[in-house]
């Protein structure tokens, strides 16, 4: 997914870019950093994780996936643990937020997410490269996420040499679906970050 995403920015002539990531979409970033660092003007991640899975989270995520390809489990398994996804406070106020995110997780192809969650397990660690990554970089973290802790999210930022930690209110592990407008303002900074530490360099040479 990473290497698809290099040849995307190709073909619309991007050399470079801000890249940015939730959830899964934060391992893809990440792997996109070990493999085309040299492309990557800023980084956000969104309620993700910089470590690889413990053997037991690994062996779960590897029993959902077989779990989610039977047929006789699958919709009772998407309404049990889709709304894990969202905050207490969403999920208590917003229904028809539940409901949505509920319909597009029963919506998706069960070989695509069982491929995700095979994919997930078998991630790498992604500190080492954190560490050495000196662009700006942007962690966003729901207030109420019951999958990546703030602990986590705090590691994570204290990792990056320019890492900034936004913690959003009232949110769980989307916090781009419960709270778009206080998730838009953070990457925007991020942008802003980026525009001038560009324009500094330039001036610079």
């Amino acid at each position: 997914m990473a290497d698809d995403l290099a040849r995307r920015m190709d073909r619309r002539g991007m050399t470079r870019a801000v890249v940015v990531g939730a959830s899964m979409g934060g391992y893809v970033a990440m792997v996109f950093l070990r493999r085309h660092r040299a492309r990557v003007l800023g980084l956000g991640l969104l309620s993700t994780r910089g470590t690889a899975d413990t053997a037991k989270a690994a062996a779960e995520r590897r029993g959902f996936a077989e779990r989610i390809l039977d047929d006789s489990l699958r919709d009772q398994l998407v309404a049990r643990t889709t709304p894990m996804l969202l905050g207490a406070t969403t999920r208590a106020e917003a229904p028809d937020t539940v409901a949505r995110v509920v319909s597009l997780a029963a919506a998706a192809a069960p070989e695509a997410v069982a491929w995700a969650q095979r994919a997930i397990a078998a991630r790498l660690g992604a500190m080492d490269d954190l560490r050495t990554t000196d662009v700006p970089a942007l962690v966003i973290a729901g207030e109420e996420d019951e999958l990546v802790s703030l602990h986590e999210a705090r590691q994570l930022t204290s990792t990056l040499p320019q890492g900034r930690l936004v913690t959003v209110p009232r949110a769980g592990h989307l916090p781009p679906v419960e709270a778009p407008q206080r998730t838009t303002d953070a990457l925007v900074e991020l942008l802003d970050t980026v525009g001038a530490a560009e324009r500094n360099g330039a001036d610079a040479c």
